[in-house]
């Protein structure tokens, strides 16, 4: 019985530091990924952009522009690219590259970036 309620405690705790893992990793995913266009920092000045490129990503530490957005359409721009939803093909789509969870994180780690909220869905 001790075995069991011990494999249950181990159980837990390894659920519960893997979600912390997953929270955490989102700024790793952001900067392994986005962080060359959307910038480190996410103000959309990362090493890639040039004055040559035809747009200038977008800058998430802009809580009012970034309030316009549902989680569900940054999730959708993440999964499916720019153009999915009428913009810029310059920003790709991470849908063979990057799983839910991933994306889940990003949008998490975004959020944080301009401390807001977001449009409720």
């Amino acid at each position: 019985m001790m075995r069991f309620i011990g494999l249950i405690v181990v159980t837990l705790g390894l659920g519960t530091l893997a979600a912390a893992a997953s929270a955490a990793d989102g700024e790793q995913v952001f900067l392994f990924y986005c962080a060359q266009c959307h910038g480190t920092g996410g103000k959309g000045d990362g090493p890639n952009v040039t004055k040559f490129l035809p747009v200038s990503p977008r800058d998430f530490t802009d809580a009012v522009e970034m309030n316009k957005l549902t989680d569900a359409h940054m999730a959708q721009v993440i999964r499916d690219g720019g153009p999915a939803i009428s913009k810029s093909a310059m920003m790709p789509g991470w849908v063979d590259t990057l799983n839910d969870e991933e994306i889940a994180v990003l949008v998490t780690h975004i959020r944080k970036l301009c401390d807001c909220p977001g449009k409720q869905e």
